[in-house]
């Protein structure tokens, strides 16, 4: 149940209302977006909510159950702040949003009709489609360790702790050549053996996408020359002469911890827990089975 103010209670009584809808949505790096259905900007909590443009949301529901309520907010790409490349970067992913029931001429008459975060977004060319979550999707996140045979750190975190920063797992280059739209043939990275980099990380440090962070899937080197390809084509273009910053990737695995990084008394995979073929293994004379430890 809602607490309304009084004001508010006594507007909603009153049989004639001027209410709208307001959103407050929180990116990732902290910066605060308002928009509202509303012809006129409003201003409260010390956000500007835009009129008319941003968000056209569909119908909100609720439940008392712990099921995710969900819903979809829709958008044109017309709002100056809300561009195609910050969408495409994930700066919107997982955006904290406010909903709010607003009395366009008093705007402290007003109600925090839900809380949730933004989930899925499908973009088109000129429109994108976002998902609201309500709070209870946390509920279905996993929490705590599991058990498996990979390591679950991330390379050079705390747990891990290999050192990033020495020149032995770190480089910079720069572009010489494209080849489609995510790969391209480097300088200065020729002192490496091929897979040195395969799923690290790149950091633009120049051109069009200064500054972003991208996943390598592959680090090529045949007959002097290398080769990176990334997970995914970056935000804006590639161009020759463009400058980054690129550090070792880990696949993860007990050999590669060892023999890469020398790291084996930090890794946090269990290597040696018996795999399915193990577990539904059955009896037969003919394997041994004596009672040794596999």
């Amino acid at each position: 149940m809602k607490k309304l103010s009084e004001d508010l209670a006594a507007h909603l009584a009153s049989g004639t209302t001027t209410l709208c809808w307001c959103w407050r949505l929180t990116r990732k790096d902290g910066v605060a977006f308002g928009f509202t259905d509303h012809d006129l900007a409003l201003h409260f909590a010390g956000v500007s909510f835009e009129p008319q443009t941003g968000l056209i949301p569909s119908e909100l529901r609720a439940s008392s159950g712990l099921a995710v309520d969900a819903q979809e907010a829709e958008g044109v790409l017309s709002s100056h702040r809300i561009s195609e490349s910050d969408i495409f970067a994930g700066l919107w992913d997982n955006a904290r949003v406010e909903v709010w029931r607003v009395n366009w001429q008093n705007t402290e008459e007003r109600v925090l009709m839900r809380r949730g975060s933004i989930g899925q977004i499908r973009r088109g060319k000129t429109a994108f489609v976002a998902e609201v979550r309500s709070m209870a999707h946390v509920l279905e996140q996993s929490v705590g360790r599991t058990f498996q045979n990979a390591c679950d750190a991330a390379l050079g975190d705390s747990r891990c702790k290999v050192n990033l920063e020495t020149s032995q797992f770190q480089a910079t280059g720069t572009v010489t050549s494209l080849i489609g739209d995510h790969g391209f043939v480097v300088s200065g990275m020729d002192a490496f053996a091929a897979d040195w980099f395969a799923l690290g990380l790149l950091t633009w440090q120049s051109g069009g996408n200064k500054g972003r962070q991208v996943e390598i899937s592959r680090h090529e080197f045949t007959s002097g020359v290398t080769i990176v390809t990334l997970l995914e084509a970056p935000v804006q273009p590639i161009k020759v002469g463009d400058t980054f910053q690129i550090k070792a990737g880990c696949d993860k695995l007990w050999q590669t911890c060892l023999e890469k990084f020398s790291n084996g008394d930090n890794y946090r995979g269990f290597p040696h827990i018996p795999g399915n073929d193990t577990l539904i293994r059955y009896a037969a004379n003919s394997r041994g089975h004596k009672g040794a430890p596999l």
